[in-house]
């Protein structure tokens, strides 16, 4: 339930990125510090405690992986921004995919037959994903794709550099890529637009505030917490509650239409991310 619950939150982010009248990367810098301040608490609250010379080991690693998730939440918020919610989530669910096909460079895992066959799958539903934002008269759908597609790389550059992570727990690897991107995005934002918070209206401070402490905070701890009671598989199936809460918001809460042609794209993309990564896990499984 912890881990639905996570998935559920993450899936909700666009509503609240879409609506925020902030810059991505104010947005970004907001989540990364009331996130870090809620999960400190929790830290210190449960007695937990930070061995420094894993941190020092791994520093690197961590600095590196803060980089990529701070690049990751500035263009996922501006594609939210400037598509639909369902273009925005399934341009960067489109992370995975890249995963498997760096893999066999970055990690050095061999690339089987079924997955390469799912990579194509998936470049399928994306090209279908992106004649469909080709055909759209107003907006700028192929630029918030385009996002979608550059937060996806971050995202991918954050889950294979945390494959060189050890040592650390995932509150406290969380807390302290956090605090990272804090220290970051602050002289970021500073020196690219100022932080002029003076017109911000009460309605955008309280969207920031639930942003913040929801999914920066008790997702990111329910998501721990949820991943310690289920095997790898079940993580991998329920993780698809993620794009799908998107995509059901996008449509019934918004009243974002989807075409025909989005919905076999986003069946593709998803289908073929689901097949390989289930297949893979049943065969790590029998291998265990």
């Amino acid at each position: 339930m912890y881990f639905v619950l996570s998935m559920i939150i993450f899936g909700a982010v666009g509503v609240f990125a879409k609506f925020i009248d902030l810059s991505s990367s104010k947005i970004a810098l907001f989540l990364s510090l009331i996130g870090a301040l809620f999960l400190l608490v929790v830290f210190v609250w449960t007695k937990q405690k930070v061995s420094w010379r894993s941190v020092k080991k791994n520093a690197a690693a961590l600095l590196v992986a803060s980089i990529a998730l701070s690049g990751n939440w500035i263009f996922l918020f501006q594609a939210y921004k400037e598509t639909t919610i369902a273009n925005a989530a399934l341009s960067y669910y489109f992370a995975p995919v890249l995963v498997v096909m760096l893999s066999p460079l970055v990690l050095k895992e061999k690339l089987s037959l079924k997955k390469a066959l799912c990579i194509g799958m998936a470049l399928l539903g994306l090209f279908f994903i992106l004649q469909n934002g080709r055909v759209k008269t107003t907006g700028h759908q192929l630029l918030g794709i385009g996002y979608g597609l550059i937060a996806a790389g971050f995202y991918t550059a954050l889950t294979l550099v945390n494959k060189f992570i050890r040592d650390l727990d995932g509150l406290t690897n969380t807390l302290l890529q956090l605090g990272l991107s804090v220290m970051i995005l602050s002289p970021f934002v500073l020196f690219t637009e100022g932080f002029n918070l003076i017109s911000v209206t009460r309605t955008t401070v309280i969207l920031i505030l639930v942003l913040g402490v929801v999914h920066g905070g008790i997702g990111f701890y329910l998501f721990f917490a949820g991943m310690k009671g289920l095997n790898g598989q079940s993580i991998a199936v329920l993780s698809y509650i993620d794009p799908v809460t998107s995509l059901l918001i996008s449509a019934l809460v918004i009243g974002e239409k989807m075409t025909l042609q989005q919905l076999i794209g986003a069946v593709l993309l998803l289908g073929s991310i689901w097949i390989g990564e289930t297949s893979g896990l049943k065969r790590r499984q029998r291998q265990g």
